[in-house]
């Protein structure tokens, strides 16, 4: 997937978001560990019932990194249930539906992903990746608290947008204009 790369999804019925029911993201990143495990916790928190958030890895690490999970807890955001999976348990048929799946990282941004079931609209948010930045404790809490910040501009916006821009024949445009926020 490339930044410009979105495919409309084509199962979900054009009202999903006007219908209550909750709208499904899968946020991806290679290890599964820092920037998707961030916004999917993240999601979950500000979405009120119209998202539900979930994110995996194509090379999962074994769990998250202790200072997401720092940060998120700093910021009042439940963790419990955060946990690196592997991207290929929402690629079956029996996986949960997905209606879009945003892409958080450049290295899974380039990889090759798995078949989605109901071809959900897809997007690329890229952040630096906060599990880079050397320097004391301090300063790599700071490095997540600022990626936890930027993730949290994108999804506000994503949250507020009215149902009908998160109707099947909008929400790829809509995913791919927030890429640029």
């Amino acid at each position: 997937m490339t930044s410009v790369a979105i495919r409309q999804h084509a199962s979900t019925p054009d009202h999903l978001a006007m219908a209550g029911q909750p709208l499904r993201v899968l946020f991806l990143c290679t290890h599964n560990s820092a920037r998707s495990v961030l916004a999917e916790a993240l999601l979950n928190h500000i979405g009120a019932g119209r998202f539900q958030a979930y994110s995996a890895g194509s090379h999962p690490g074994t769990q998250p990194n202790p200072l997401a999970l720092q940060v998120l807890q700093r910021a009042g955001i439940s963790t419990e249930g955060l946990h690196s999976k592997s991207w290929d348990a929402f690629g079956g048929p029996d996986a949960p539906h997905m209606d879009l799946v945003i892409t958080v990282c450049d290295n899974a941004a380039g990889e090759v992903c798995p078949w989605w079931p109901g071809q959900p609209a897809t997007a690329h948010w890229g952040y630096a990746d906060p599990s880079a930045v050397q320097g004391t404790e301090e300063q790599r809490r700071e490095a997540f608290r600022q990626t936890l910040l930027a993730i949290k501009r994108r999804l506000e916006l994503l949250a507020a947008l009215p149902p009908e821009k998160l109707a099947r024949t909008m929400l790829q445009d809509s995913a791919q204009a927030l890429a640029n926020q």
